[in-house]
């Protein structure tokens, strides 16, 4: 939508198309800082000056600390100055593993003559998009409204009074891709601010306005029922690539949101297809370049449609979200390839993306110092190898059926590659199957195995030699409840106790580093001993939901009582009693112009999502029908786009799917620690069963405490003295069991009954 007074701006500024990027595809001119310590303490001593940002914590912001812009954090000093001087604020948002960020401030930033207009012109205010993703999406929705792609670096122009009335994404320090030149920009901005200052703020007030407006839904008054998922469904299947699997063409992004709506669909309906597009887009994406064979993990998205040629970022929040896709896969399929790689990406996590205390770390960057010049930085420069360095490591014999398996080739195997990044480099990347290898080779297929396997180790020692990217250290409230879910189901579904202890240890830290106890108040990021900036609605959402898996994981009860206590603060803090919903923000800070509430399950999925659905699942533990009220009012809120686009918003269509379906309550009485308990839980977890809870009663305190909240819990007991299982639906259960066998076909009957209906 464009409303007429972005018109008015966007008329008096261009002539030139500025069109941005939607997250572009990395080149070559990138700079990653290996360590910011090491960073700060090297401009130190070539004698840089630093700028106000070298006081923040943040990875982003402490690597503009050393630029000829006067930069400001957000905050109360950078505004009081544009008043004071009657100046437009310059906003630029990004993240410290974005490459296009790196490159405009290479590019722009650090020119002293390109700072000397944004000093003159302008307060320049930089903001860490992970930090303060409040003033992210506001000012991303401004530049949405006006006709504009979304993307980072971010480039915003505000009134003193923090309205915006023009913005971009990258903007090259000339003319060119199309694209004003940087420093001529800055120029017209600051003519049009001097001689139609009333324009630009009749323009400002109009897209102010269009936030305000689409900050509130509406309640609908229609009830919402399964068309509204049939709908999910046919919008995603037109999209459907059925060669290469994924969505539309390329780049393509991993969206787990997707994969959850349809599994889930396919297990109300039964309709094979809704599978088969998870099952295929999840093996391509794994046998792909944007799955790192050697080190575990994926990269953020592929530039390419086969999944080819990755941006090799790396972020927390997709290594969480894509490993419980794969344990889901692997509960209906039971397919082993699906449990290795759900362990791969959840070993290299643990490895190189969790911080001694017991903390996720945020991401690492795609860029890093080339191993042949390490003076110089490139995409994926860490990943990539030539076909000559893997000859030398591994042999001629073995060499050659690495190669032949993972597409190595002499030349190079980038086809996509308009920047010439990877000349001569290959991205190891699935190109044969065993079977293939061992035919052509004439070796046996478990022979092939072997070679691979300790090649693959070989390639990784080798690898773990060279400069390693820019890891981003800040932790997360929101990522670290995403891989919390994670660590949980994969101990659900695997079985391996260290998964367990790695998320018991990640809550343990979040609950004691970045929450105040005493004002029941929750911290967003953690770096470096600092607790900072008031949670947002994501932050409680991802850790409530991170904290009620870890509870079914392991039946201790101190995170069922964290998970009641932290939801209750946040309908504190962010529901909305007028229209329903959860507002993304507190609306504690001034600065922020406008409460938000995303509509759009994208890399992630909203905060709104994971709160509906968690009200519905701990309404069925407490057996609380005022919060089974308040998801479907929340559901309710956002009736009209799940009604007409809900291709948009598949994660809230799961909990609408939640809502709707027959839910089940899975009772387990006995000790926890029982070897026929255990029996009976693994016949549970190995099942995919999206519409159910799982509680345990035992005589320890805080089981016992249950019965608060579940009074009939009381009247459930062991049979013949041994672990026994209720199946219940509504609280009214079936006959108890104690028989693992019994159990698995009462959950099948479960399941067939709900694909009748």
């Amino acid at each position: 939508m464009r409303s007429t007074a972005v018109c008015i701006i966007v008329g008096l500024l261009l002539s030139v198309s500025t069109d941005s990027l939607q997250e572009p595809r990395a080149g070559r001119e990138g700079r990653r800082r290996s360590s910011i310590e090491m960073f700060i303490k090297k401009m130190t001593e070539e004698g840089k000056r630093p700028n106000q940002l070298i006081h923040e914590k943040s990875p982003y912001l402490l690597q503009h600390a050393f630029n000829p812009v006067d930069w400001y954090s957000w905050g109360d000093e950078a505004f009081a100055k544009a008043r004071e001087e009657h100046k437009p604020i310059f906003l630029s948002v990004g993240y410290s593993t974005c490459h296009w960020c790196h490159v405009m401030e290479r590019e722009s930033f650090e020119n002293d003559s390109i700072a000397a207009i944004m000093n003159r012109y302008f307060v320049c205010i930089k903001v860490d998009r992970e930090e303060r993703p409040d003033v992210d999406k506001i000012y991303m929705a401004a530049l949405q409204g006006m006709g504009q792609n979304g993307g980072w670096p971010m480039s915003m122009f505000l009134t003193p009074d923090l309205k915006p009335f023009y913005g971009g994404t990258y903007f090259p320090p000339s003319d060119r891709y199309g694209r004003i030149g940087f420093p001529e920009l800055l120029k017209r901005i600051h003519e049009i601010w001097e001689t139609q200052r009333e324009k630009v703020l009749d323009s400002a007030e109009g897209i102010t306005t269009f936030l305000r407006e689409i900050s509130s839904a509406k309640i609908t008054s229609d009830k919402l029922d399964e068309s509204a998922l049939d709908t999910c469904y046919r919008q995603i299947k037109e999209s459907y690539d059925p060669e290469c699997g994924g969505f539309g063409g390329g780049p393509k992004f991993p969206r787990p949101v997707v994969f959850n709506f349809l599994l889930r669909y396919q297990f109300m309906t039964g309709d094979e297809k809704a599978l088969e597009m998870v099952e295929r887009t999840l093996t391509k994406m794994s046998e792909g370049g944007i799955h790192d064979h050697i080190g575990g993990g994926f990269h953020r998205y592929s530039v390419d449609g086969e999944w080819r040629v990755p941006h090799f970022e790396k972020m927390l929040y997709d290594q969480a979200q894509i490993v419980n896709s794969f344990l889901e896969l692997y509960q209906i399929k039971r397919d082993e390839y699906c449990a290795r790689v759900a362990r791969d990406v959840l070993e290299y996590v643990i490895r190189d993306m969790t911080d001694p205390a017991g903390g996720f770390y945020s991401a690492e960057d795609a860029d890093s110092p080339r191993p042949e010049s390490p003076d110089e930085e490139g995409e994926g420069a860490f990943y990539l190898w030539s076909k000559e360095e893997i000859m030398d490591l591994l042999g001629d014999e073995d060499g050659k059926i690495l190669c032949s398996f993972y597409g190595v080739t002499e030349g190079g195997n980038a086809l996509t590659d308009p920047l010439h990044e990877f000349t001569g480099k290959n991205i190891l990347y699935i190109a044969d199957s065993i079977s293939a290898v061992a035919r052509r080779t004439g070796r046996s297929e478990q022979e092939v195995e072997r070679i691979l396997s300790e090649g693959r180790t070989t390639l990784f020692n080798a690898r773990s030699k060279r400069p390693r990217p820019h890891l981003d250290d800040k932790i997360l409230t929101s990522w670290n409840g995403l891989m919390i879910s994670a660590f949980a189901r994969a101990y659900q579904v695997l079985g391996d106790e260290k998964f367990l202890r790695t998320a018991q240890r990640a809550a343990t830290f979040v609950l004691s580093s970045l929450y105040d106890l005493e004002q029941a108040h929750l911290y967003r990021r953690f770096r470096e001993g600092e607790a900072k900036f008031s949670a947002h609605l994501d932050d409680y959402a991802f850790l409530v939901q991170g904290l009620l898996d870890l509870f079914e994981a392991s039946f201790d009860s101190r995170w069922f009582y964290e998970s009641i206590r932290l939801t209750e603060k946040q309908i504190e803090e962010f529901w909305d009693s007028e229209n329903g919903g959860f507002f993304d923000s507190s609306g504690k800070d001034s600065s922020v112009l406008v409460r938000m509430k995303e509509q759009h399950d994208g890399a992630e999925p909203t905060g709104n999502s994971i709160a509906i659905m968690n009200l519905l699942r701990l309404a069925d533990m407490m057996d609380k029908p005022a919060w089974r009220d308040m998801a479907e009012e929340a559901l309710s809120s956002f009736g009209e786009m799940l009604k007409r686009q809900p291709v948009v918003m598949p994660q809230i269509a799961v909990a609408l799917a939640y809502s709707l379906g027959k839910n089940r309550q899975i009772i387990l009485v006995g000790s926890r620690d029982d070897s026929g308990m255990r029996r009976l839980i693994v016949e549970i977890s190995s099942r995919f069963l999206p519409n159910k809870i799982v509680l345990l009663v035992d005589d320890s305190d805080g089981q016992s405490s249950l019965k608060k909240f579940l009074p009939f819990l009381a009247t459930l007991s062991m049979i013949d003295g041994k672990a026994t299982a209720y199946v219940c639906e509504d609280y009214v259960c079936k006959l108890p069991t104690n028989e693992p066998d019994v159990l698995g076909s009462l959950l099948d009957m479960e399941r067939g009954s709900e694909l009748d209906e």
